[in-house]
């Protein structure tokens, strides 16, 4: 079956219920050899995501959080390619307008979802299968096409991978071909915190952000 991806609606990442993606112009990807993303300070959480947090308290709730990495046995490390596997191939691909009526709803989808669904329904089963949730962040990027795009990123000891509603392989960070806008903080799920060099919103260094986290 011919996958199908819109997700410019769903992330209108910087801004609130009326805004958009900001009209920059921004490198294709992030260039490092570094299999660890950078933090470059706070970012402004996707307004669909807030709305989540409001219907699913719990999901978006902070446990206790060690400030280590997740260091993933290679069972683990499997563990990321089938369930990634598992839901691009169980979810149909969807718009919200399509399933709801808006252009804006994050939830966990139940057979048709966009990619903001599939990553979240990938971090729930993960959590369920025992991942620490401070390892399973999500994630706003530019893809190929230079177009907003959701993925779930699983920070370890061994580098900060990507599960993709586009493609089953589960790859690094820096392999992936995108340019990585922002993610959830792995200190509170309800922070989120910049990866674009370019945002300068922020200074550097801030209280509880740190490069890597």
């Amino acid at each position: 079956m011919k996958r199908i991806f819109m997700c410019i609606a769903a992330m209108a990442a910087f801004a609130g219920p009326a805004g958009a993606m900001p009209d920059v112009v921004v490198p294709e990807t992030n260039t490092s050899s570094s299999p660890f993303m950078r933090v470059y300070g706070p970012a402004q959480p996707p307004y669909g995501f807030v709305r989540f947090c409001e219907r699913n308290p719990d999901a978006c709730r902070a446990r206790h959080i060690e400030d280590i990495r997740f260091q993933p046995t290679p069972e683990r490390l499997s563990e990321l390619d089938e369930v990634n596997r598992w839901v691009n191939h169980a979810i149909a691909p969807a718009t919200d307008m399509e399933i709801y009526g808006v252009s804006e709803f994050w939830t966990f989808p139940v057979d048709r979802g966009d990619c903001e669904d599939y990553a979240l329904l990938k971090q729930k089963i993960l959590i369920q299968r025992g991942w620490p949730k401070s390892s399973l962040l999500l994630t706003v990027v530019r893809d190929e096409k230079g177009e907003g795009h959701a993925v779930l990123t699983a920070r370890t000891s061994q580098g900060d991978f990507v599960l993709d509603n586009k493609i089953d392989d589960v790859r690094l960070w820096n392999a992936s071909g995108y340019y990585f806008l922002m993610r959830q903080s792995y200190l509170d799920p309800r922070v989120w915190v910049s990866l674009d060099v370019n945002d300068r919103t922020a200074p550097d260094a801030i209280a509880g952000v740190q490069d890597g986290r």
